[in-house]
């Protein structure tokens, strides 16, 4: 049988000694302390195996699978396991090597599969499959432990746990996990082939990525700290992959600090917004994304310090197939599908929002608020009961929601919204710009009694818009 190794603390990577080689022993004398478990197996290094008194005993698993029947007695008399003064330890290790030569040898309860293939993600597939009765491994697990074996100077497992730790803690807190790590790392070392698979995890290329870490780890905070700056969370970015490209992008641009404040790079910002937003409503990063993020690539190029992100190019490059971030009349009339509570809402209305400061923090609102929506309160508020289903179908639809600063939005409550408004916007001015940069459509009633007229003409307000930005 192999061995197991793993790195001993306080010591560096190159010592020779940080990983001892350490074989799957079974304790003979005495049962495990453990309350699950009935028996004591253990990874020992040789020395440690030595140590023998009378509760330890050492037996070497691997070699029992050269054993015949008779030899397990022979070896017990031979060893002096039973040599102690105690017949229930005696009676123990008997019973116990012959239970171990049973399992190995009579039972065949141990699950084996023959694979004649070298393709090692097959191999590491029926492992996992195999092993899905034991501790819980995936596919990312295993390609850690690889990138964990080849990277000389620093420890991938500790760095790429604590990115992960990092990046979530970020603004109102994302789930990114260790997948997306490993495979941002492939997309920003350069890689020609990105494909997650072990054949990319080669000792070559994960000693490139060891060799890049600290601009590869950086580029990714940006992009999450840039990400967040526009007002996504775990909640609303309905796409990790998507941050990629965008991690791949400040990499090139030299990764500058405070990307995601900065005047300088504001107008940069915006066009950022524009494509995270199209890529993620237009859901760009489902099947296959390596192909996604290799054609982006081969647009932002190897040097993109004087430029802005490429959006027309991307948009050029992907004109008229399956990953089109351009829009037509019917995908925009289908923005309005998306209702309060849906994870897409959010992108459909900061597309309306883009010169917001997503710093401060914005609530998805409804305009006449849904404490209103209930049957025996729209009845008490004198609606016609026939137009009551027809309130409550559209009272979280994207025409009745706006984005609105926190603080804002707790004032207005559930307050009604033509009072809120009267009394918020009492100056003509004000009036007309807050009107104008929701949509509120003019020259009509804004009395809950007229909700249905509201939802119909602000509808074509915010088409309109759409109209203008995404045609």
């Amino acid at each position: 049988m192999g061995t197991y190794a793993y790195k001993l603390p306080k010591k560096r990577h190159g010592n020779p000694w940080a990983y001892p080689k350490r074989k799957l022993y079974l304790n003979l004398r005495t049962a495990s302390e453990l309350s699950d478990r009935q028996y004591d197996f253990r990874f020992l290094t040789e020395s440690e195996a030595q140590v023998q008194n009378e509760n330890t005993y050492w037996f070497e698993v691997g070699n029992i699978l050269n054993f015949e029947e008779f030899q397990v007695n022979e070896y017990l008399l031979e060893h002096d396991v039973l040599n102690v003064n105690n017949k229930e330890k005696s009676l123990f290790g008997n019973r116990t090597l012959f239970r171990l030569h049973s399992v190995i040898h009579k039972n065949q309860i141990i699950n084996f599969y023959l694979e004649k293939s070298n393709d090692l993600d097959k191999v590491l597939n029926i492992f996992i499959r195999i092993n899905n009765g034991g501790t819980k491994l995936n596919y990312t697990d295993l390609l850690l432990s690889i990138a964990t074996a080849q990277w000389k100077n620093k420890d991938a497992r500790e760095e790429i746990n604590r990115l992960v730790d990092e990046i979530n803690k970020i603004g109102d807190g994302f789930n990114f996990d260790k997948d997306f790590i490993l495979k941002a790392s492939l997309v920003l070392a350069d890689f020609s082939n990105i494909a997650f698979k072990i054949n990319n995890f080669k000792k070559e290329n994960m000693l490139k990525i060891e060799e890049k870490w600290d601009e590869i780890s950086e580029s990714i905070k940006s992009a999450v700290l840039l990400v967040s700056t526009l007002g996504y969370n775990r909640e609303t970015l309905t796409s990790h992959n998507s941050v990629i490209p965008i991690a791949y992008y400040l990499l090139k641009y030299g990764c500058p600090s405070n990307f995601e404040q900065s005047n300088k790079y504001k107008e940069n910002r915006a066009v950022i917004h524009k494509w995270l937003t199209r890529s993620l409503l237009k859901r760009a990063f489902g099947a296959h994304p390596e192909n996604v993020y290799r054609s982006i690539r081969e647009v932002i190029g190897t040097d993109a310090t004087d430029e802005l992100f490429p959006l027309n190019k991307i948009m050029e490059k992907f004109k008229g197939n399956e990953k089109s971030i351009v829009f037509d009349d019917d995908e925009i009339e289908n923005l309005f599908i998306y209702q309060y509570g849906q994870p897409y809402t959010f992108s459909a209305l900061a597309l309306l929002y883009p010169t917001l400061d997503y710093r401060n923090k914005f609530h998805i609102d409804h305009i006449f608020p849904k404490s209103l929506f209930k049957k025996s309160t729209l009845i008490k508020k004198g609606i016609d009961e026939a137009k009551i289903d027809a309130y409550l179908e559209s009272f979280n639809s994207l025409a009745n929601l706006q984005l609105m600063e926190g603080l804002q939005n707790q004032e207005k409550s559930d307050t009604d919204f033509k009072d809120w408004l009267k009394n918020t916007y009492s100056d003509e001015q004000n009036h007309k710009h807050y009107m104008a940069m929701n949509f509120i459509p003019e020259d009509i009633d804004l009395s809950l009694e007229n909700f249905e007229e509201f939802i119909k003409e602000r509808h074509k307000l915010m088409k309109l818009k759409y109209e203008n930005i995404l045609l």
